[in-house]
Formats: structure tokens, sequence, C-alpha cells
């Protein structure tokens, strides 16, 4: 049996100057919402002496921290809440020195003092959710024994020691005494964006990205932003393919499919640069400066770059002979490459030598068989085995990247999709490219990609929303049957009243291939990018996949929405402003398409396989290669962002380096006496370093 610490972070605060019994600089805040569990064991006998007890400990210490504590009685935990009031999570943001954008444009380290100066979120809060996130872990996980000795606490019959400076948090979960540290909803903020998101069908792909944001942080909102804008960009394509499918050109048909072809490529290229720009829209709207690293400082070599050093700590560093230096880092990043390269190579050939025969199997047996029952039994069976095969790749992936010398988080969840999704291209793709390249059998294609389609996106879509709920209800079961089992249980049925205690038995929002580096996003983007590979590479063979995958994805909207607002726990935020990996993945994917689809034509047009450089064969290859050159020739067209985002990050750049400028000049007020002590890199230069002292006006 356990209890759950329930600790929150602060709701939207609103600052008012005329209200009494607050001075003018102090803000005024709501009622704080219970968001971070912490789960410790429950016990029946309360403690004889709660002096060294260990849960009565860890409250005494929240408490000291400024959080307010109350506690809650379920049917098999006891919750204790706990709410951060904004003051509080103020000076932990001071301590961890969080950078936020102030009204002028800048970005400065946040001080509680000057709170005003900061741009408030969009629904109103000082702090973002990422941002309240970390202030909480940084509250928290400071909890040390600051005294002379260490302390002995207790837990039933088991004695523990504090050890001095140890954290208690950390000293209890090794002790199996804290179970588990997990973020919960906000239930009024959820109870809205069930009604204007999950439930709001009128428009089909409007979706509050605002509020999303707000409410989950920068990563599930651009995917989000992502998935609604593909969704309606897919309805030219899928209107197109509708009326190629529905009206018989005849003869014309050779001449109208390289049309719908070309117009394919060129959307889809129009949409990866459209995005960029959308997305950069969307961080200059949410005050977020990019590229932005999913660390804060980038440890290299034992030097820390998000920390922060004095002008003349800098000079003194850098400013004298750096060929040592240069030498180390240069080692440091070709050691890097050589092992995500041996870690590629590793991947690539386990998928040929492993994966591909398994797959020209499948291909084979597929093609051999006569029943249509029986193709569609087995592309099911195969569809089941191959996801744990897959899974069991993934998480080899996971264990190469960790000898990887990737220079942050974000890099190395990257480079896990980039591996990940090679073993699902294999997997996905190559029974199709058997039945289109060697038996050029364009009716069998179409029925492969029938299947694929419908079973794939249906199986997924009632994996993804039926497995939650079921391990929800098992838990619930679980309970149940436990307290039934206990000498003196009520009879009757077990009710869970309270919503915390529901919020603690759902299963996180986490990846199939582990959590590690990357949550539930990574199986919805994947979906995503399978699904954009499968229409576009054969779109020729069959156009309506665009009508199948446009109907698919309003559907998922609204599934992805109620999938994450009431089957799982509330998700970590995590730091990402883009797409990452996953747009270049669609890239790829849009010069794969070029290629197949060139050899989908030449192979209708040359029926008769004799191969002759007639005009129509002649001219799909020179429209193979003016389609690659426009490819990567469209983004000098289209900019990546739009010009007032542009202008906007040139004049914050400016006043930054103004602001910059006019600092570093004070620091160096001293002059001569301080660049003194730094040896001048040209030859020419015989500055004699000074004995005074370095003045610095920080």
């Amino acid at each position: 049996m356990v209890c759950l610490i329930i600790v929150s972070l602060t709701s939207p605060i609103h600052v008012h100057s005329n209200t009494l019994g607050l001075e003018m600089n102090e803000p005024e805040e709501e009622q704080p919402a219970f968001e971070i569990g912490v789960v410790v064991p429950k016990r029946n006998v309360k403690a004889e002496d709660s002096t060294s007890d260990s849960v009565e400990v860890l409250v005494r210490e929240f408490k000291k921290l400024g959080l307010i504590v109350e506690r809650v009685i379920g049917v098999a935990d006891e919750f204790i809440k706990l709410a951060a009031p904004l003051e509080t999570l103020g000076r932990a943001a001071v301590s961890l020195q969080i950078k936020k954008r102030t009204h002028i444009g800048v970005d400065l380290q946040f001080e509680w003092e000057e709170f005003e100066a900061f741009v408030r979120q969009p629904d109103g809060s000082l702090f973002s959710w990422s941002e309240r996130f970390h202030c909480y872990q940084h509250l928290i996980y400071r909890i040390e024994n600051k005294s002379q000795s260490a302390i002995i606490l207790k837990h039933d019959d088991k004695e523990l020691k504090w050890e001095i400076g140890e954290c208690l948090l950390q000293k209890l979960k090794s002790e199996s005494i804290v179970k588990d540290v997990f973020p919960l909803h906000d239930e009024i903020k959820r109870k809205k964006l069930i009604h204007s998101w999950a439930l709001h069908w009128r428009d089909f792909t409007k979706q509050p990205i605002d509020e999303i944001y707000s409410y989950y942080g920068t990563k599930i909102a651009v995917y989000f932003a992502f998935l609604g804008m593909y969704t309606r960009w897919l309805l030219f394509p899928a209107f197109f393919g509708l009326t190629l499918q529905m009206i018989d050109f005849g003869s014309l048909q050779l001449l109208v499919l390289p049309i719908f072809f070309i117009c394919i490529i060129l959307w889809a290229i129009m949409f990866s640069q459209f995005w960029k720009r959308k997305n950069a829209a969307l961080l200059a709207r949410w005050q977020i400066s990019y590229p932005i690293g999913a660390d804060a400082g980038c440890k290299i070599l034992g030097m820390e770059w998000g920390s922060l050093q004095s002008p003349i700590e800098i000079i003194r560093k850098w400013g004298t002979d750096n060929t040592k230096e240069k030498e180390v880092f240069q080692r440091n990043e070709w050691f890097g490459r050589i092992k995500r390269f041996r870690n590629d190579a590793f991947v690539i050939l386990s998928i040929i030598c492993l994966q591909l025969p398994f797959e020209l199997a499948y291909a084979h047996t597929y093609e051999v068989m006569e029943s249509d029952l029986l193709k569609f039994g087995l592309t099911t069976i195969y569809l089941f085995a191959i996801q744990y095969v897959t899974q069991i790749g993934g998480k080899i992936s996971v264990k190469l990247i960790k000898h990887e010398n990737n220079e942050n988080t974000e890099k190395r969840a990257d480079s896990l999709v980039y591996k990940v999704f090679g073993l699902y291209f294999m997997q996905s793709y190559i029974g199709i490219f058997y039945h289109a390249l060697l038996h050029r059998s364009f009716s069998t294609l179409r029925q492969v990609l029938i299947q694929r389609l419908l079973v794939s996106e249906v199986l997924e879509n009632l994996l993804e929303n039926s497995l939650p709920y079921l391990k929800y209800s098992y838990k619930k079961y679980r309970i149940r049957r436990k307290k039934k089992q206990e000498k003196g249980s009520p009879a009757g049925k077990i009710l869970f009243s309270f919503r915390v205690e529901k919020e603690y038995l759902k299963p996180s929002y986490s990846a199939s291939i582990g959590n590690e580096l990357e949550d539930g996003l990574f199986d919805d983007f994947l979906e995503l990018a399978l699904q954009f590979g499968l229409i576009m590479m054969f779109a020729c063979a069959f156009p309506l996949t665009f009508a199948f995958a446009f109907l698919n994805n309003i559907t998922e909207i609204r599934t992805d929405a109620v999938k994450l607002l009431t089957m799982f726990r509330r998700p970590v935020p995590r730091a990402a402003v883009t797409v990452g990996a996953w747009l270049n993945i669609f890239q790829f994917l849009v010069v794969m398409s070029i290629c197949t689809n060139c050899a989908l034509l030449a192979w209708l047009y040359d029926q008769e396989g004799k191969w002759k450089i007639e005009p129509g064969l002649a001219a799909i290859l020179i429209m193979e290669h003016v389609l690659l050159l426009i490819k990567f020739g469209f983004s000098r067209f289209v900019p990546e962002e739009p010009a007032w985002v542009r202008a906007n990050r040139m004049k914050n750049a400016t006043q930054a380096q103004n602001m910059c400028s006019k600092q570093l000049l004070r620091t160096m007020s001293g002059g001569e006496k301080a660049f003194g002590q730094v040896k001048c890199s040209n030859p020419e230069c015989k500055t004699v370093p000074s004995s005074e002292p370095i003045q610095e006006d920080l």
C-alpha cells in the first residue's frame, strides 16, 4: 500500500496595483493547482516518533521550502498535496538562472524583484509549464542534510542514515520509500481543453495551439501544430487523387499520372518549407529564442558553456595560446563522429543481414498465396510480429547511443530517431518494393497498399487508445482485489473518489522503445512518417491513398487529444522547439518518392520491357532530375522564417548586443591594467603584464 505526495505549482496570476494589503511590486496569485506527485509507502499505524519518521521529515522539509501541505486519505493511498506559491517558484527560478524574455525583447536572467519586466505566457502565467516543472525539481531535490552530523530516520522497523549533504528525496528513493515522481493534470485547464480541443469536431483541423503550449509545453504543441498543418495540406492531394480514381481517363492515363506526380512532389516540397516558416512564427509568438539546446549547458571536456564567466576570465582562458585546446576539440569531434559511424554501420548491417531476409520471405509468401482472406490474415500477423522485432531494435539503438559523444540530449534523441526509423523503413516498405519493382503487378501493389493503410492505421489506433485504458483498469482491479482480501475490509463496491488517486493509476506517456530519450510523441511521429512515405512513394500506383490519409489524420487529431487528456498521466515537459530529425526524414522520403514514382511511371510506360529511350521514357528521366533540382533549390526561393520574425529577431539581437557591449566596456574599465595580464596573440604585441589586480564591475 502506498501514499501519494502531490506537489503543485502555481496557476496563472494577475497583478492588481490597487489591491488592499499588497504592495505595488507584489503579484496577486490565484490558488495554486496541484501538478506534481511523489509516491511513498503508506502505513496503517501512525508513527510513534514523528520527529524521526522519514515521511514526516520529508513533509516538514517541504514546509520549510514554503510549500503548502494538505493530506487526503484515499482507497489504498494517502495523498499529501503540496502547493508552491509564486514567490517560491520565483526564488527557484533565480537559483536556476532561468533566462526569460523581457518586454524590450531581450532574454535576461530572471530576477524576482523585477518580475514585471518579464513577458508572461499566453495564458497569463509568469512561468511556462516547463519552467515550473524544473523549478519544482530544483526545490524538492535540493533538500539536503545541512547539519553537522548524520541524521537517523525511521520507517516502520527500518532505520536509515541520512548523511551530511545527501539529498533526502534521492535517499528515500534508493530505500524504496519514495516510489515515483510524476506530474499531475490541472483539472480546470484539462476540462477546458477537453471541450475546446478533444471534443471540438466542427472545424476538422482547428486546435487551440497556444493553450496546448501553456499546458503541455513546446514539444507537444509543435507536434499538434505540425499534425494540423499536414492534415490541412492533405486536402489538395486527397481531392486530386479522388478525382483520378473516380474518372477513367483511358489513353490519357499516361499523361495524367505524370501531372499528378509532379503536383504531389511540388506539394510536398512546399509543405516542408512552409512548415519551417510556421514553426518559426510559433516560436516567435511564444517568445522562445531558437535554436535552443536540450541541456542547460553543453558539457565538453569538463567545460560547461551554459555557465557564466566574466569577460576577463574568458580572455585569460582563450586569449592565450589555444593550440592545445583546438587539438583537443578536433580530436573529440572526430572521435564522436567515428563512434556514430560505427553504430550506424552496425544498425545498417543488422538490417541487411537479419531483417531483409525476413521481409523478403514475407513478401514472397504473400505473392504465392491465392486467397485474399489468407493474405489479409498474413498481413495482420506480420504487423503484430514486426512490432516486437522493431521494439527490440529500438532498445538496442538506445544502448548504442550511450556510447556516442553527442552534444546534448536533443542530439542523442535525433540519433535514436534516425536509427529506429531505418528499422521501420525496411519493415514497412521492402515488401511493397518487392511487389512494385520486381513483379510490376500494379493490382497486387494496390491491394498491399490498401491492406497496409487499413490494417496498420486501424491497428495502431486501437492499440494506442485501448492499451492505456486496459492498463488503468487492471491496476484498479488489482487494488480492489487486494483490498477485499484484507481482513476487516468493508463489503460492497470499492470506489476511487479522488482524482489524484486515479491519476496515479494511469500509465505514463512513454515511447514504445523506452522513455529514456523520447516520450510518446516518438510513436505518433513515427506513425505520421510511415504514412507519409507510403502515400508519397507509391502515389502513381494508387492516388486514393491521400484521401485515406486525410480522413485518418482528422480522426488522429481528436483521438490523440483524448488520449493525452484522459488516458495518460501528464507528460514530463521535454526541451524541443522543432520537430527535429523527423523533418529531415520527411525530406528524405520526398527524395525517395521522386525516384520510386519515376520508376513506376517508367515501368507503366514500358510494359513490354524493351527499355528503349523513346520520348516517354526520356521525359520521365528528365522529369526526375528536374524535380530533384527543384527539391534542393526551392529553399532558396522560400525563406525558412517570415520577414516579421526575422526582423524581430534581428532587433532583439541588436538590443542584446548593445547591452552586452556597454556591460563589457564597464567591466573592462581597468583597460590596460586588465588586458596587460593577457598575452596578445599578435607577435608584434609587446604588452607587459600588469602586477595590479584586475578590476571587475559586474
